[in-house]
């Protein structure tokens, strides 16, 4: 019944942490909608609390140069899995594409239209590395940096840098409960 799930998700929403994960998703949707300023302020809005909430369940006051290394790590460790390494390397630079088609361009338009597809495109091919292949949740989600992270990853590796050592990667325990799986 659509009720239980209903209520479910009204209550993950109770959560800041997955209000801000909405609002991040939500303004991926109206960038490819084709509603840019209010796409840029939702995903604006959602990275802001996403890195506070980050900061305060760590008690983390150090530096953004502290603070990248530790990104830096995370996402090293999130993306072990090889095929999901090739999917985001392929799919990584298709969302930087596409974002800054859906951006610059005209909404509606050939250009905006092909931006569109390569940023959904993008998407998929990194969602189905995580859920596949590497199965675990995209980066951003515990770590909002990771948005910075990949395509930094992603040029590193075609300058034919080396991937560090693995590193154990464990989210703490959450303060909260999680997001429930219709919302993820």
């Amino acid at each position: 019944m659509a009720l239980p799930s209903l209520s479910k998700a009204v209550s993950a929403l109770k959560i800041k942490k997955n209000r801000d994960l909405l609002c991040v998703s939500a303004g991926m949707g109206a960038l490819v909608g084709g509603m840019k300023l209010t796409g840029l302020a939702l995903f604006a809005k959602g990275m802001v609390g996403l890195e506070k909430e980050w900061r305060e369940k760590r008690d983390f006051d150090g530096t953004w140069a502290e603070r990248f290394e530790k990104s830096a790590a995370f996402y090293e460790g999130t993306h072990m899995d090889p095929t999901n390494r090739v999917l985001h390397r392929i799919g990584i630079p298709m969302i930087l594409g596409g974002a800054a088609g859906l951006i610059v361009c005209p909404s509606y338009r050939p250009m905006w239209l092909a931006s569109n597809a390569l940023f959904t495109v993008g998407w998929g091919l990194n969602l189905v590395g995580h859920a596949v292949y590497e199965k675990n949740a995209p980066a951003f989600a515990d770590d909002p940096l990771s948005f910075l992270m990949g395509p930094l990853w992603d040029l590193k590796q075609l300058r034919g840098g080396q991937s560090s050592e693995p590193v154990e990667v464990a989210s703490p325990a959450p303060a909260e409960p999680e997001l429930e799986p219709a919302l993820a």
